[in-house]
């Protein structure tokens, strides 16, 4: 969203050029794919997406006006992730079927600093249970395929040629990186719940997949990961400056970096039990999970009390 608004746990300006360029073009294509799995609070997330048809409905004083093009938006970013979409807007019950809401609001009733919201609700993080996306009404032509993009569960607001940036002029179609995105949140391979370091490869193999030279490619994807990881745990081990996707995502702050330092400490933790961007380590798994389970990650806690348990 354009100023994202997240019910139940939810959840900079450069153009870059066609996949397949140069080596910077794919870390940069990359840098924005690693933001979109952290919060606009500024920590990393797990991924959730639906699991189910999306039932929608388009809302509000105006909305005949703008009907047609947030179907078009969210049917767009469901095609690319294999999702069905009906429109039950004309139904009688469409107020109790609907599991995908975009409503078209007055002027005042939203921000010009937040002229649209999406808001997620699920019962884990893990799957999308229903979506309430708002939209000012001289707003929702430019938000429409912004929201729906989140609707999907793919979070941020990154730098790169994607609809989820602030600093893009594009705003009426889907651009190649965030089709990319969408089918590999959206893969086989990937699944409901599965933690930044696991989700990472699928979609580094998704843009290696499009990118013209797929060696080079690979090995920039091998640097990127291995990279990635290394300040990852200097951030959980307190070393060091903030990394620069934590002042990207959201507000840094004391208590935001002490959270995000027990959610990675943990994250890193499966990221070696499971051999997830790096090879599968038991001790180092141990190490991790045993870091923030000290700062209280009951996740963590319970990870360590089944591998003593196996």
């Amino acid at each position: 969203m354009f100023k994202r608004a997240a019910a139940a746990l939810l959840a900079t300006a450069a153009l870059v050029p066609a996949f397949g360029a140069p080596a910077n073009t794919f870390d940069r294509d990359m840098n924005t794919m690693w933001e979109v799995l952290w919060h606009q609070s500024g920590t990393a997330t797990r991924l959730v997406r639906w699991e189910k048809d999306l039932q929608v409905r388009v809302i509000g004083p105006n909305a005949p006006a703008h009907r047609e093009h947030s179907l078009e938006a969210i049917r767009a970013v469901a095609a690319e992730a294999g999702v069905k979409v009906n429109d039950v807007t004309d139904r009688a019950d469409a107020a109790e079927v609907a599991n995908v809401t975009f409503e078209v609001v007055p002027n005042d009733k939203l921000s010009p600093m937040q002229p649209c919201q999406t808001g997620l609700n699920f019962f884990t993080e893990k799957a999308i249970e229903s979506a309430l996306v708002q939209m000012r009404d001289s707003d929702a032509q430019r938000c429409a395929f912004h929201e729906a993009m989140h609707v999907m569960g793919v979070r941020g607001h990154p730098e790169g040629e994607t609809v989820l940036s602030y600093f893009t002029a594009h705003s009426h179609s889907l651009l190649p990186l965030d089709k990319a995105m969408l089918r590999a949140w959206y893969s086989p391979k990937a699944k409901g719940g599965m933690t930044p370091f696991e989700m990472l490869p699928i979609l580094a193999d998704q843009l290696v997949s499009v990118s013209k030279n797929k060696a080079a490619a690979s090995v920039q994807r091998d640097r990127f990961l291995a990279r990635t990881v290394q300040e990852m745990e200097a951030f959980a081990d307190g070393r060091g400056d903030v990394p620069a996707i934590l002042k990207r995502s959201g507000k840094v702050t004391d208590s935001g970096i002490k959270f995000g330092r027990v959610e990675m400490s943990y994250f890193l933790g499966v990221a070696y039990q499971e051999g997830a961007c790096v090879q599968r380590s038991e001790a180092q798994a141990t190490r991790w999970l045993q870091v923030a389970g000290n700062m209280g990650s009951r996740s963590a806690q319970a990870r360590l009390a089944g591998a003593s348990g196996s």
